[in-house]
């Protein structure tokens, strides 16, 4: 009876002793683990990115914004403010309007809203501060309008003027101090649209002043925690939804509300479909490259059988049973694709950590991934080694002998 010890030291013998042929072997999982760890982790990597981009333009943000005028004013803003998981809410009016700086003027959108906007949507000041409840005739500007969009670029206390288009079809301009210049969030992929880079911000009480309304376009809502946003917007759509006289049976009905709503979760899904979608098809390319190796060891595999025919047919001579022999080259087919997962593992890794610096994304690395690499190399050597076992075992002691 051939002992777990002894199969893995005549194994292990075995590998040894044909050094090149081992090693070639070993190099089909190397590459195919490493690629499946690779792309697995890049696909995580990417979905970090994804989040992190989101959050850095809202923590745990609802948006809301009508589709008609004279839809939103005190009253729904104070329906809101009352809704269970609500911790912040600012209205928002908006307008794309022609700002003038230096002699240059540009057609920018312009927001008015009040200091909690900056709590929900999480901003970042790259210099001065925010808007308070306090001010009047001042801007706060993305770094985008601030740097890029004029001839020369805006710093604090410098003055803007802009021009409005009031609710009667007139137009007024006026001069705004810029209190405050936002730092850019650099959202490449995830657009939500509220990005601060590319807006100019004031206070909504003089905005609607200005343009003589009374009423808001929106709002910008923070929930309580991620985990409560969709509860949270389901919430105030209800409420907004009955106060506006919505019937409750046209609720799920988006034509039928004079108000959009969305929240981060709905974002967030949105781009973790695309991620998923990304790793499905780097692990498939991967998984091809994994058959590939597999297929290379069960090749070897029968090949080593054909070479140790005389010693396997001297195994049975001595005793060893079919049983004895099939474990035999199973083991050794385990040992080889385990050697190929733990160096494909560290591959792997190496690899993912050389392109996340690349393309500028988070090192995201799975513990199940260290184990998924383990787990897949045994798998492999193992379903590679069945075939070459079985025709080993099976072979006759006497003709084995007889081969030359």
């Amino acid at each position: 009876m051939l002992s777990l010890t002894q199969a893995i030291r005549i194994s292990l013998g075995s590998i040894g002793s044909s050094k090149l042929r081992s090693a070639l072997t070993t190099l089909g999982i190397i590459i195919g683990v490493a690629a499946v760890i690779a792309n697995v982790s890049l696909g995580a990597s990417f979905n970090q990115y994804f989040n992190d981009e989101i959050g850095a333009v809202g923590s745990n943000f609802i948006v809301i914004y009508s589709q008609n005028i004279d839809v939103f004013f005190d009253k729904e803003l104070e329906i809101i403010e009352n809704t269970p998981g609500v911790e912040g809410v600012s209205p928002i009016n908006q307008q794309m309007a022609k700002v003038t700086f230096m002699s240059t003027s540009r057609q920018i959108d312009i927001q008015g809203v009040t200091q909690d906007y900056d709590e929900v949507a999480n901003f970042e000041m790259d210099s001065g501060t925010f808007l308070t409840d306090k001010d009047r005739y001042v801007a706060v500007i993305g770094a985008d309008v601030a740097y890029e969009k004029f001839d020369k670029k805006i710093s604090i206390k410098n003055p803007i003027d802009i021009t409005f288009r009031r609710k009667d079809g007139g137009v007024v301009t006026q001069t705004f101090i810029v209190k405050g210049v936002i730092k850019d969030p650099n959202t490449t992929f995830a657009q939500t649209g509220v990005e601060p880079e590319i807006r100019v911000f004031i206070p909504i009480e003089t905005m609607n002043e200005i343009i003589d309304r009374d009423d808001y376009g929106g709002f910008f809502i923070k929930a309580r925690s991620l985990d409560v946003v969709r509860e949270v917007a389901d919430e105030v759509d209800k409420r907004l939804a009955r106060s506006l006289g919505v019937p409750s049976r046209d609720l799920d009905n988006d034509d039928a509300k004079p108000y959009v709503v969305f929240d981060q979760m709905e974002v967030l899904e949105q781009t973790n479909q695309l991620s998923a979608a990304l790793t499905s098809l780097l692990t498939s390319v991967a998984l091809i490259s994994l058959l590939v190796g597999s297929i290379g060891i069960m090749n070897i595999m029968l090949v080593t059988v054909a070479e140790r025919t005389r010693e396997i047919g001297l195994l049975k001579s001595l005793g060893y049973n079919e049983k004895d022999i099939l474990s035999l080259f199973i083991i050794e087919s385990i040992i080889v694709g385990l050697i190929g997962g733990i160096l494909g593992t560290f591959l792997g890794i190496g690899i993912a950590l050389l392109a996340n610096n690349i393309l500028g994304v988070p090192d995201v690395f799975p513990t199940s991934l260290i184990f998924m690499g383990f787990f897949v190399s045994i798998v492999v050597g193992l379903v590679a080694g069945v075939y070459p076992a079985r025709k080993a075992a099976r072979m006759n002691p006497v003709e084995a002998l007889r081969k030359e």
